[in-house]
């Protein structure tokens, strides 16, 4: 019989909003087109409407954009669940490709799996909706590193 998704407490009482702030910070979101989608503490979805920017030569999502969002809905779920003032890096993931990302939009959900004290483990789901229809193309295991008192730290 498969078990309840856990759930997690956040350490952070303005997780969402510190969220929303780092999302609207990270450049590269903003250059191709992503935006956040639901949230919840420990999970995280970020969606990518298809254009021409980030296709590859078939007129596919391009697989590097699919890494992109899913490693972005990995981080922002495990950064979901970290005190205030941390930031969070990845130290490590791998991104299983499983279809053609051939649709309209392209929805990352991350989630967190194991959280730690400076190492959390999440995954993330990718899936291209086509036509009303999701199909899922991908998936990725990660790993993050809590870095504590450097969250607003730029460049």
């Amino acid at each position: 019989m498969p078990t309840a998704p856990p759930v997690f407490e956040p350490r952070n009482p303005d997780w969402e909003a510190d969220l929303r702030a780092s999302f609207a910070r990270q450049g590269v979101m903003g250059h191709i087109g992503a935006e956040l989608g639901a949230l919840a503490p420990g999970e995280a979805e970020i969606r990518l409407p298809y254009g021409a920017h980030v296709s590859q030569q078939h007129g596919f999502f391009h697989g590097g954009i699919i890494a992109t969002i899913a490693d972005s809905a990995g981080g922002y779920a495990g950064f979901s669940l970290m005190a205030a003032g941390d930031g969070v890096l990845t130290v490590e993931f791998k991104l299983n490709l499983m279809a053609p990302a051939d649709g309209e939009l392209l929805i990352a959900r991350g989630r967190v799996l194991r959280p730690g004290r400076s190492l959390f483990v999440t995954t993330a789901e990718v899936a291209v909706l086509r036509n009303g229809a999701e199909t899922p193309c991908a998936v990725m295991q990660q790993t993050l590193m809590r870095i504590t008192g450097r969250h607003d730290v730029t460049g």
